[in-house]
């Protein structure tokens, strides 16, 4: 599968066979990949917590406040994305340029990961609605957890839907 399928080919997956499990060398193909993600000054400021069986159900239940990401709980695993500090140099292009590299390369990582996933038959939904406290204890992090990504199979028959982008008018300009 090339870029441009993997792109046309992942969706958010909100539908999940919670019978089929991740094969431990799918798991270990995406977490390699994103291992290569690029991060500003190459400090890869974040970590990624790998939950299965039990504590991804309780990862899940971390997400689903007021009602969001029932869905959740039918994925075999969930990567929980924690920020770290910056190295010195990019803390020091971070405050010298007021730009939060840590957001953009997490933002990075996620691609990486949800790009690979798709690569190996699996699906994913990025979760940002989530309880940061609840998943800090359950995983044992010092740092912000910033992201949830939910990690399995589609339920037979879930479809591939439309996607709705802007027209290209609306996101691209060229300037000579």
């Amino acid at each position: 599968m090339n870029f441009t399928e993997i792109a046309q080919q992942r969706q958010s997956c909100r539908s999940y066979d919670p019978a089929r499990a991740v094969e431990e060398e799918k798991l270990s193909a995406i977490l390699s990949s994103a291992r290569l993600a690029p991060s500003a000054c190459n400090g890869q400021p974040y970590h990624v917590t790998v939950c299965r069986g039990e504590a991804a159900k309780a990862a899940a239940k971390a997400t689903q406040g007021m009602g969001m990401n029932k869905f959740a709980t039918d994925a075999p695993v969930l990567l929980v994305i924690s920020e770290r500090p910056y190295v010195a140099s990019a803390a020091l292009g971070a405050k010298v340029k007021g730009n939060d590299y840590r957001s953009i390369d997490i933002g990075i990582l996620s691609a990486y990961i949800t790009a690979e996933a798709t690569a190996q038959g699996l699906s994913t939904c990025i979760l940002g609605w989530l309880d940061d406290k609840k998943l800090r204890e359950l995983c044992h992090l010092d740092h912000p957890v910033r992201l949830v990504i939910t990690l399995g199979y589609a339920k037979e028959g879930d479809a591939l839907r439309p996607k709705k982008r802007k027209e290209f008018s609306e996101l691209v300009d060229t300037i000579e």
